[in-house]
């Protein structure tokens, strides 16, 4: 394959691209706020509910290991 032609077919694929993203149907400002929001509770319970078991976890094992 020549560089002509590498060429070309990159400039082709970003063609495709920008016409793709064209076409996608973006969310709002506030859809967009609306759903950082609900990632940001999401990770905050998850880090919180891992934080409790890996405290419970760590108790468990030295309770273990102190026979």
């Amino acid at each position: 394959m020549d560089l002509k032609a590498k060429l070309d077919g990159i400039k082709d694929y970003f063609r495709e691209v920008y016409m793709e993203a064209k076409r996608v149907t973006w969310p709002s400002k506030k859809d967009a706020v609306k759903g950082t929001y609900i990632v940001l509770i999401t990770v905050a319970i998850a880090a919180i509910f891992l934080g409790i078991v890996d405290v419970g976890l760590a108790k468990i094992i030295q309770a273990l290991l102190r026979g």
